[in-house]
């Protein structure tokens, strides 16, 4: 029993290293590594970036020789084949280790249980299942992206007790308080790209970066839709560089694609039909994992019709603005019929400054 809580503990502090580096290991998945040797820790190791050191690799080169003959502890299955970085699996056998404890294998089909054969051939006594559903928590949008080769969609929305996003003259700044909208741009900081609409643009004209308490954090890749290229030369998306932004269009839009070009950072993609299906499909052919969308009413009842949103975060504001014509969350025709509703499961409620942080997740079935 003391073995296998001390396991769990071990497993805990791979999973915390792991989650520290949220949002900036994409397209890889989150891992955490911890090295034990009699009864003491002699390694840890986190993946940081895609294309550096793996968690397994940082955690070896913390323990030197003394990895010979510990246990170490990995969220994720070592990967066994050559991509951006050498197969981990075959640093962990020649490093000596005796034991690797893994809380869950990936479901890359270019792993998927042939680092845990590569081990255990070697002679290494592997256990696969510790912590396994955090494991998979930790990591569900790189396995969601893994089977559907597209983006796990989280869609955000500050609104009103009533439901609504702006008065029904369209002010809308601030409806939530600085504690929210703090906690909105830690998830831009945590998240690969970032959605809205050209209606957002014109009437908001944002610069959809994550500016933290300490500074500016790390920028999502913006991603606008504006079927009819609408998009001012002057907006400040495509201007001050901060990050790549992509414009999805049509391909009968106006002729406005090389003055846009010409702008640093900026990209076009053209298609037939603008569809969140299609859109999705293009920003998983760029690797975009996490994808925020922080559209209006229009936007969101797009993903939603299409059951396209895997997370809602909703951060819900004391305040009543009323109004029939006022704006609502989601907009669009809505559905007909109750059994056509995206059914959600809420995770947690907690107060953040004034507002409320509702997170819900859809449900699987």
């Amino acid at each position: 029993m003391a073995v296998f809580v001390m396991d769990q503990e071990y497993m805990k502090l791979a999973l915390t290293l792991a989650e520290s580096a949220k949002g900036q290991t994409a397209p890889n998945p989150m891992v955490g590594a911890v090295i034990v040797k009699d009864g003491r820790i002699v390694g840890t190791g986190a993946h940081l970036k895609a294309g550096q050191a793996h968690a397994e690799v940082h955690a070896l080169k913390m323990a030197g020789d003394e990895a010979n003959g510990a246990t170490m502890y990995v969220t994720l299955e070592p990967c066994s084949h050559f991509g951006r970085t050498p197969p981990c699996a075959k640093q962990v056998i020649t490093s000596g280790v005796k034991r690797v404890v893994i809380a869950v294998v990936d479901q890359n089909p270019k792993v998927a249980g042939k680092g845990v054969a590569m081990l255990r051939e070697a002679g290494i006594e592997v256990e696969v299942g510790m912590c396994e559903q955090e494991a998979k928590e930790l990591n569900r949008a790189f396995f969601h992206f893994i089977k559907s080769h597209q983006p796990y969609v989280t869609l955000k929305a500050a609104l009103t007790l009533d439901g609504k996003t702006a008065t029904v003259k369209g002010e809308s700044q601030w409806i939530t308080g600085p504690e929210a909208r703090l906690d909105g741009h830690i998830m831009r900081h945590e998240h690969d790209a970032i959605l809205v609409g050209i209606g957002t643009v014109l009437a908001d004209n944002p610069s959809l970066t994550a500016r933290l308490q300490n500074g500016e954090g790390r920028h999502p890749t913006r991603v606008i839709l504006d079927s009819h290229l609408r998009i001012p030369l002057n907006a400040t998306i495509v201007n001050d560089q901060k990050a790549d932004t992509i414009i999805f269009t049509t391909n009968t839009a106006p002729e406005k694609h090389e003055l846009l070009l010409a702008k640093p950072r900026v990209h076009i993609i053209s298609l037939e039909q603008l569809t969140i299906s299609n859109v999705l499909q293009e920003l998983g052919k760029l690797e975009i994992v996490t994808l925020l969308v922080e559209g209006g009413a229009r936007v969101h009842g797009s993903f939603v019709k299409e059951h396209a949103v895997h997370e809602l975060v909703q951060y819900i504001a004391p305040k009543l603005i009323g109004g029939t014509h006022a704006t609502p969350v989601i907009g669009g025709e809505g559905i007909a019929r109750l059994d056509q509703a995206l059914n959600l499961s809420i995770v947690s409620v907690n107060k953040v400054g004034e507002d409320l942080r509702i997170l819900s997740k859809v449900r699987s079935e």
